[in-house]
C-alpha cells in the first residue's frame, strides 16, 4: 500500500474506518480480495509472487497494513517480504502487543516498512524506520511512504476528506471518491526520498497513473459498533480503467458470512 487513511474510533457508530490505495507495478502478479483457500479465516489481496499481502482482515476481526518506507539507503537486497508480516499476524492469534514484541528484535532484517495492526480492542503502529510501537489513541490518520502522519500533502488532503466523508457513512462513494484524487503537490511541497523530482511529482497523488505502475486497487473497510464488516475492493488496470469490483460483509460475532 502506498497510502492508508484510518479513523480509529473517531465516529460513535464506526469504530474503524480504512480508506487504502494500492501503488504497484501492473506486471507484478496479484490475486484480488478474496478468503484465501490456506487460511480460510484470512480475507485479503495476495502477491502472488512473494505470498504475502497489504491489507487484510479476518472473520475474526483482525487488521493489518502495511505500507513501504520510501528510502533508497534502506532497500535491503535479499531481505524477507513485508508484506509476509501482515499475513503472519492475520494467521495468528496473539495479540498485538505480543506480535510487536516478536517483530521488534527482527525488524531490522527487512527493507523499510510501516505496519499498523489490531483487533476490535486496540489499534497499533510499527515502523522499522521509526522508535518502535505504539498504541493509537481515538483520532484520524494518514500513512503513506514516510512515518504516520507524515504531512505529505496527499497524507493532509486524505485526512482531511476522510473527516469529511465519515459524515455521509455508510455510504461509501466519498471514500472512494478521495481515493482517486490525482492532484499533483507542487514542488515547493514535494517531500526529498532520495529519487528523480519528476517521480516524486507522479507519486505525490493519491491516486498514481504512470506507464508500467499505478494504483492497482482502492480498499475501503467500514467495521460498525455491532461487528458488522463491509470490505470493498476496486481493482484499477493500467490507463486507470476500472476493473473489477468485489464486496464482502463479515459479522464477527460469527453469524454469517458471505
Amino acid at each position: 500500500m502506498c497510502l492508508i487513511l484510518l479513523a480509529w474510533r473517531a465516529h460513535p457508530d464506526y469504530p474503524l474506518v480504512v480508506a487504502a490505495n494500492r501503488d504497484e507495478f501492473f506486471s507484478r502478479r496479484t490475486a484480488a480480495a478474496d478468503f484465501w483457500e490456506d487460511a480460510p479465516d484470512v480475507l485479503a489481496g495476495r502477491d502472488l509472487e512473494a505470498g504475502g499481502t497489504w491489507l487484510g482482515i479476518t472473520r475474526q476481526g483482525r487488521f493489518a497494513a502495511l505500507t513501504n518506507f520510501r528510502d533508497p539507503q534502506r532497500i535491503l537486497q535479499g531481505a524477507p517480504s513485508r508484506g509476509d508480516l501482515v499475513s503472519r499476524y492475520l494467521r495468528g492469534s496473539e495479540l498485538p502487543q505480543e506480535f510487536l514484541q516478536w517483530l521488534a528484535p527482527v525488524a531490522a532484517n527487512y527493507s523499510g516498512f510501516n505496519l499498523v495492526i489490531g483487533d476490535r480492542e486496540s489499534l497499533w503502529y510499527f515502523s522499522n524506520c521509526g522508535e518502535g510501537a505504539g498504541q493509537l489513541t481515538p483520532g484520524i490518520y494518514g500513512l503513506s511512504n514516510h512515518l504516520l502522519d507524515t504531512p505529505w500533502p496527499k497524507v493532509a488532503r486524505g485526512k482531511s476528506a476522510l473527516g469529511s466523508a465519515l459524515r455521509a457513512l455508510p455510504d461509501d462513494r466519498p471514500f472512494f471518491a478521495l481515493l482517486r484524487d490525482d492532484s499533483i503537490a507542487p514542488d515547493e511541497a514535494l517531500p526529498r526520498t532520495g529519487i528523480s523530482l519528476e517521480w516524486e511529482r507522479l507519486l505525490s497523488a493519491a491516486f498514481i497513473s504512470t506507464e508500467g505502475y499505478g494504483t492497482r486497487s482502492a480498499t475501503v473497510l467500514l467495521m460498525n459498533a455491532s461487528g458488522n464488516v463491509r470490505f470493498v475492493e476496486q481493482v484499477f488496470l493500467p490507463q486507470a480503467q476500472p476493473g473489477e469490483r468485489r464486496e464482502f460483509s463479515l459479522d464477527l460475532n460469527g453469524q454469517a458470512i458471505r
